[in-house]
């Protein structure tokens, strides 16, 4: 048996300004694609907090959350993640509380630990807190508590947000949130769509301690999974190059806008660039519909993952949806 058609299909937006393009093209581009990947049968559609990033529009993620439900119907969309320390659980408890009320189960809150931006930007948004490794197990115990049901003599509740239970993920990229995933009982993805070094140990950690809890048996499991999908293996690798420079960006502080795919653009680099973008898409699936479909069938075997969230920066919104295509047809055959 094909074992992907055990495996559910998301994505995850990171919601990219292009070279020339503006921030308003960019929302709605991650509409168009949350409305496509509805239409294709995709179970979510988060989008990632990041700041101070000139490539990125994605730092006010309730509120784009709240724009993308609203013009889907059904698909759950979500936060992939909220950077917790950022935040007061409070804050996020009633943002997360009020689309969960305007987009009955529909909304996941997903959450991380890291900073999602440079150290001064991260002093700006945090003020004078100093996080603390107690803090974010603390924080996620807090919003658990904001988000359920209010209890006798409870005096800060959340409103809204109390009651509504939106489910709750810990993302991460170490082993540390996968422990606590497991220690609590939650769903756990793991952010191998740029960090895949640490996968295998980091599901394995997380399904060996996993204690089943009120809101889930059995451990669920989620890998980010970079895509790019085209007709043809040649034209899937000339289009990853868009991928493979804001990559290399990352990697040397150049962000910039998405760009444009370049002709032999890995060829041109030297070996230590190639290397290292190689590393940090260790868990990419590039290629044609063979490839594609061999690629995702070898990490579901690998990983025994109960869902991919696909991660797919490609320059031409239209190649986009026709890479999100192949990889639906992937799991059919």
């Amino acid at each position: 048996m094909n074992p992907l058609h055990k495996t559910a299909l998301s994505m995850l937006d990171l919601v990219s300004l292009r070279e020339g393009g503006t921030v308003a093209q960019a929302l709605a581009t991650a509409l168009r694609t949350a409305q496509h990947a509805e239409a294709l049968g995709f179970t979510r559609y988060w989008v990632a907090e990041h700041h101070n990033m000139a490539s990125i529009a994605s730092s006010a993620t309730a509120v784009l959350v709240g724009y993308l439900a609203g013009g889907t119907q059904h698909i759950r969309v979500g936060s992939g993640g909220i950077m917790l320390p950022n935040h007061a659980p409070l804050v996020v408890a009633e943002a997360f509380g009020t689309l969960a009320e305007l987009y009955p189960n529909r909304i996941d809150l997903g959450l991380g630990r890291a900073p999602g931006t440079d150290r001064l930007t991260m002093q700006a948004l945090r003020r004078d807190r100093v996080e603390t490794e107690q803090d974010f197990p603390r924080d996620v115990t807090e919003l658990q508590h904001l988000l359920g049901p209010v209890q006798p003599g409870q005096r800060i509740v959340a409103m809204p947000g109390a009651g509504t239970e939106v489910p709750i993920w810990l993302l991460g990229s170490s082993l540390f949130s996968a422990q606590l995933a497991a220690e609590r009982g939650l769903p756990y993805a793991f952010a191998s769509h740029f960090a895949p070094r640490m996968m295998l140990a980091a599901i394995d950690l997380y399904r060996r301690l996993f204690k089943p809890s009120k809101v889930l048996s059995q451990p669920y499991v989620v890998i980010g999974v970079p895509l790019i999908a085209a007709p043809s293996d040649d034209e899937a690798e000339f289009l990853a190059s868009s991928t493979y420079q804001r990559v290399l960006g990352i990697l040397t502080g150049d962000r910039r806008p998405l760009q444009p795919p370049v002709k032999h653009f890995m060829q041109q680099l030297h070996p230590q660039e190639r290397a290292a973008i190689n590393d940090f898409l260790g868990a990419a699936v590039i290629g044609g519909p063979d490839k594609v479909r061999a690629g995702l069938t070898t990490l579901a075997q690998q990983t025994q993952a109960d869902e991919f969230m696909l991660v797919c920066d490609i320059f031409d919104p239209t190649l986009r949806l026709q890479s999100l295509d192949i990889a639906a047809q992937a799991l059919v055959f």
